[in-house]
């Protein structure tokens, strides 16, 4: 089915990906993709093209990677470029999804009907960068997805609809985002028949109580604090899963943990403390319980279950990892 509405769509992700893919397949026009500029990643660290600039080549769509849209940031050459460049692409409507960059209410202000963003979380809370992984770490029982009429704050425009989520208590970022990478593809499609059909999207405003800030996922949390509540590393090893893993030191080793879940203490012991050794888990004790940890990687090695890497490893109770130094 072939479709009149014409979207210009910006995005970076795998999450962004799955919205164009699923925009494009629907039939709606889409005659431009913005997205970020390609980054150095993986071993080598060559230049990458992000998902979104991969299907959007891989489709013959037009692509453009402009550093900033802001005119009055350090790029002001190549945001006016960028900026000059949708004025003069004819659209209807703009999507946005984990694009990466802010847009000014000038850029907002270019598409006749808005500019409509896909936010992986139920708003206003988990506004910001890392609402997936938030979500997890926090013990959330659900999240979803929400699309809104993007305005110049920070994830704050009005409602257009939502889709609720469970989250299940073996779920890490990687298998969570994917379900809600799927959930905001749908959900945009139909926004978007909606809108062609009757011109406009009813919307309502966030409410003021409840809004959180999903911070940016930094390296340095990776860190296991064993002072910790058991449940609450658990949560964080899924959080961090794909990146950027659980981390934990053992004699002057940083071991990732990728793998956790809490269990019963099986006796006092101080945190860190190594209390059980076997093929099915190894047990460190914790601030409130223990941890049992089923999957890690050492520095240059592949994930592997625990008992796999103790084929390649001595590890015995009474052994401690190091408390990890708060930041």
């Amino acid at each position: 089915m072939s479709h009149s509405l014409r979207v210009i769509f910006a995005g970076t992700p795998e999450f962004a990906a799955a919205a164009l893919a699923a925009i494009h397949e629907a039939g709606f026009p889409v005659p431009l993709v913005l997205t970020q500029p390609d980054r150095p990643a993986g071993r080598g660290m060559k230049l990458q093209a992000s998902p979104v600039k991969r299907y959007a080549q891989e489709q013959g769509i037009e692509v453009a990677q402009p550093p900033s849209l802001r005119r009055n940031g350090k790029f002001p050459a190549e945001a006016t470029a960028a900026i000059d460049e949708l004025r003069a692409t004819p659209h209807d409507v703009m999507v946005v999804a984990a694009y990466g960059l802010l847009l000014p209410q000038e850029v907002l202000d270019i598409p006749t009907r808005g500019c409509i963003n896909i936010h992986a979380s139920l708003l206003p809370r988990w506004r910001g960068a890392a609402p997936i992984h938030r979500a997890i770490e926090a013990g959330d029982a659900q999240t979803g997805i929400t699309l809104m009429q993007m305005d110049a704050g920070l994830d704050t425009g009005a409602m257009i609809s939502e889709a609720r989520m469970p989250i299940h208590d073996t779920d890490t970022t990687a298998t969570l985002h994917d379900r809600l990478a799927e959930g905001g593809a749908k959900l945009i499609v139909d926004a978007l028949i909606e809108l062609e059909r009757n011109g406009k999207l009813d919307s309502t405003p966030q409410p003021a109580d409840g809004a959180t800030y999903a911070e940016k996922i930094g390296k340095q949390e990776a860190a296991l604090d064993w002072r910790r509540p058991a449940a609450e590393l658990a949560r964080q090893v899924r959080a961090f899963d794909p990146f950027p893993g659980g981390a934990a030191t053992l004699d002057g080793t940083v071991l990732k943990i990728w793998s956790a879940c809490a269990v019963e203490a099986p006796r006092n012991a101080a945190p860190g403390t190594i209390v059980d050794v076997s093929p099915e888990g190894i047990v460190v004790a914790c601030g409130e319980g223990a941890l049992r940890i089923a999957q890690l990687q050492k520095p240059g090695g592949k994930r592997l279950a625990v008992r796999d890497f103790l084929a390649g490893s001595t590890l015995a109770a009474g052994q401690h990892f190091d408390l990890a130094q708060p930041e």
